[in-house]
């Protein structure tokens, strides 16, 4: 079976890129169990909670994050190098428990996959 890896760099409600990429997550959790979801560079911010997206008349997708765990989605990173070029604490309050690692662990783990989608 193919180890897919989800990787997330755009800001959320910018763009349809995070909506996108979150749908065909969900969507390919149906075909395997082997996924992993990460977050840099802009991407971080997609896990951020308290978001408003309805001030500038945009869907809330982000609450979606939340089932990861209910399609046994578990494996969750986020970069630390990206938060820290942001101002983003670690310890920011995410709407889904992600682990933190560095830019050198997630470069290390996505050479494991099969498969790297990027959104």
């Amino acid at each position: 079976m193919k180890k897919f890896a989800f990787v997330f760099t755009s800001m959320p409600h910018g763009n349809n890129s995070g909506r996108e990429g979150l749908d065909a997550l969900l969507a390919t959790s149906a075909l395997t169990e082997d996924i992993s979801v990460f977050f840099l560079s802009d991407g971080v911010c997609q896990l951020l909670a308290h978001q408003s997206p309805q001030e500038i008349l945009a869907r809330d997708y982000i609450s979606t994050f939340k089932v990861l765990p209910l399609y046994d989605i578990d494996k969750i990173y986020i970069c630390a190098d990206s938060l820290a070029e942001r101002g983003i604490s670690e310890h920011s309050e995410w709407v889904v428990e992600a682990t933190v690692i560095s830019s050198t662990q997630i470069r290390d783990k996505l050479s494991d996959f099969d498969v790297v989608l990027k959104f």
